[in-house]
C-alpha cells in the first residue's frame, strides 16, 4: 500500500518575496514525505487564500522555511495515516489550520494559552501548506469538518473563521452590543455573520462600495468609509484592515470602555495616541495572536449552527499566483478559494 503512495506533488512556492503583481509564487514539483506516526497525507480538494499568505508572499513576514508553500485554510481527504494519527482515517474529510504545532509543555501550553507557545509552528509557514495537490498535517492539529457545508465554503471557516472568532472574543462585546467592524474582507464577512446570530449591532467602516453593499446584504446596520465616524458610539471594534493609522480612528469611536481587538498578524506602524482622546475613560487596545485548537472547535461548531453565507470568488489550482495579486488589489470581495484543476 506504502508504494502506491505519491512520492511528490505540484505545489506553489514563494520563491522570492515581492509585490504580488509581479507574481512571487512558482509552480514546483516538490518531494512529499510519507506521513510520520502522527501525520495525515492528505489529497487537496479546496483551500483558501488568506491575507496572511499574501504578507508570505510579498515579504511582510519573513519565510520560516525556503521555498515554502502558502495555504492554511486546507480542506481535504485524508489518503493515509501515520500510526500514531488518533481519530482519522483514510477517506475523512479533514480540516488543516494555521496552527500546526505546539511544545505542549511551556507556561503557555500548560495554561490553555498554546497560541502563544514559543515554539509554535504555523502551516503555510514553517510547514508546507494547501497550494498544492497534495500536504501532510499533524493530525493532533488537524478538524473533523461538518457535515452538509461544501468543501470550497468551509475553507475559508479554517482561519478568516477562526481568528475573526478569537478576535471577536478579545473585543469582549457585551451581549447585544454594537460592533464595529474595519475592513471587509474574507474574515470580517464572516465574522460580522458571528456577531450578528449572537445579537449584535454591527457597523462596517471599509473602503470599496462593493464591500459596503456586501455588508449591508449579509445584515449590517451601517456601512460606510474606514475613516467615517461610526452612527453611533462602538462597544467594541474589531480591526481587520492592516493599517495601523487606522489605530486611533477605532479607538476614537469606541464608547466608554469599549475595546478595539486587532485581528491581524501584520500590521503597518500605529501614530501616537493621544491618552485622552483614545485611551481614556478605560477604553482597551488588545492584539490578536493566531489561535488554539480549542478556538478551532468552538468556532466550527458555533458556525455550524449558524451557516454564515460565505461569499466565495473560485480560483483552480493553477491560478493561485492570480488569486493573491487579485487580493492585494482588492479585486473581490468576500473569500478567494482554490480548488483542484
Amino acid at each position: 500500500m506504502a508504494a502506491l503512495l505519491p512520492d511528490s506533488t505540484v505545489a506553489w512556492v514563494v520563491e522570492r518575496p515581492a509585490p504580488a503583481a509581479e507574481h512571487p509564487l512558482r509552480r514546483v514539483r516538490r518531494p512529499l514525505a510519507g506521513p510520520g506516526p502522527h501525520d495525515l497525507l492528505i489529497e487537496v480538494s479546496a483551500c483558501g487564500v488568506c491575507r496572511t499568505d499574501l504578507h508570505l508572499a510579498e515579504g511582510d513576514l519573513a519565510p520560516h522555511v525556503e521555498q515554502c508553500t502558502p495555504g492554511h485554510e486546507v480542506v481535504g481527504r485524508v489518503i493515509a495515516a501515520g500510526d500514531d494519527a488518533a481519530g482519522f482515517a483514510p477517506g475523512d474529510r479533514v480540516g488543516v489550520a494555521w496552527l500546526a504545532g505546539t511544545c505542549g509543555t511551556c507556561p503557555y501550553c500548560r495554561t490553555g494559552r498554546e497560541n502563544l507557545c514559543p515554539r509554535s509552528r504555523y502551516t503555510g509557514w514553517d510547514l508546507h501548506g494547501g497550494y498544492a495537490r497534495y500536504t501532510v498535517a499533524d493530525a493532533r492539529y488537524a478538524y473533523h469538518l461538518p457535515d452538509g457545508v461544501p468543501d470550497e465554503e468551509i475553507a475559508p471557516w479554517l482561519c478568516a473563521g477562526i481568528i475573526g472568532y478569537r478576535a471577536l472574543n478579545r473585543a469582549e462585546l457585551p451581549d447585544g452590543g454594537r460592533l464595529g467592524i474595519y475592513g471587509f474582507g474574507a474574515s470580517a464577512h464572516l465574522t460580522a455573520q458571528l456577531a450578528i446570530a449572537r445579537g449584535a449591532t454591527v457597523h462596517v467602516l471599509t473602503r470599496g462600495r462593493a464591500a459596503r453593499d456586501l455588508a449591508l446584504d449579509l445584515g449590517a446596520a451601517s456601512a460606510r468609509g474606514p475613516r467615517d465616524a461610526p452612527p453611533e458610539p462602538l462597544d467594541a471594534a474589531i480591526l481587520f484592515a492592516p493599517v495601523g493609522d487606522l489605530v486611533p480612528v477605532a479607538l476614537a469611536a469606541l464608547d466608554r470602555g469599549g475595546t478595539l481587538s486587532v485581528a491581524g498578524i501584520h500590521l503597518t506602524d500605529v501614530p501616537v495616541l493621544s491618552y485622552q482622546r483614545h485611551l481614556f475613560q478605560e477604553r482597551t487596545l488588545r492584539s490578536v495572536t493566531a489561535n488554539t485548537r480549542e478556538d478551532g472547535r468552538a468556532y466550527l461548531a458555533e458556525a455550524a449552527r449558524h451557516r454564515p453565507r460565505v461569499h466565495v470568488q473560485r480560483y483552480p489550482m493553477g491560478r493561485a499566483d492570480q488569486a493573491l495579486a487579485d487580493l492585494a488589489a482588492g479585486r473581490f470581495t468576500g473569500a478567494a478559494v482554490l480548488h483542484p484543476e
